[in-house]
């Protein structure tokens, strides 16, 4: 059995600057531009947890909360919950912060997850995650669950 790691080692934070580019005709960030930055940093998470190259399986849970406007800065964490076998599931959490006054907002969140491939790009173990903080540990109380309802989905694709 691989040896267990804490939460913490997999923790990832990117903070970038909202530009015009980055928006809608309403002035603030494009949707998939936030799923593309989730799906990154949480891509990152996972290989520090395992130190292996890892794909993307799933994405549910993904709510968009509140927008983030040109000039705010886009935060996002992102770190293991739970691992199964070979998988991992991932939480992000992206805020907004208006960097004239300070105030952080949440934007959105999501569960990601990820599989470890070995060097011939099969599926590989993954070690096993221990929660510390409060929050942590909430996130993994509920993982079974969730990834419970990701299996029944992919067997009924009409969920």
């Amino acid at each position: 059995m691989l040896q267990p790691k804490s939460v913490s080692e997999s923790r990832t934070l990117l903070t970038d600057l909202v530009f015009p580019p980055d928006t809608n005709h309403h002035h603030t960030i494009f949707g998939g531009k936030v799923m593309a930055y989730v799906d990154k940093i949480a891509c990152i998470a996972a290989m520090r947890h395992c130190r292996k190259p890892v794909v993307t399986v799933s994405s549910d849970s993904f709510d968009f909360l509140a927008p983030i406007k040109t000039g705010e800065a886009i935060h996002l964490e992102a770190y293991v919950t739970w691992t199964h076998r070979t998988s991992m599931e991932v939480f992000v959490k992206v805020e907004a912060e208006n960097l004239l006054t300070g105030e952080k907002r949440l934007t959105a969140r999501a569960y990601l997850t990820f599989i470890a491939l070995d060097e011939n790009g099969k599926p590989t173990p993954v070690p096993p995650v221990i929660p510390e903080t409060e929050e942590e540990k909430k996130h993994h109380a509920h993982a079974e669950e969730r990834y419970a309802l990701r299996q029944k989905r992919k067997q009924n694709p009409i969920m």
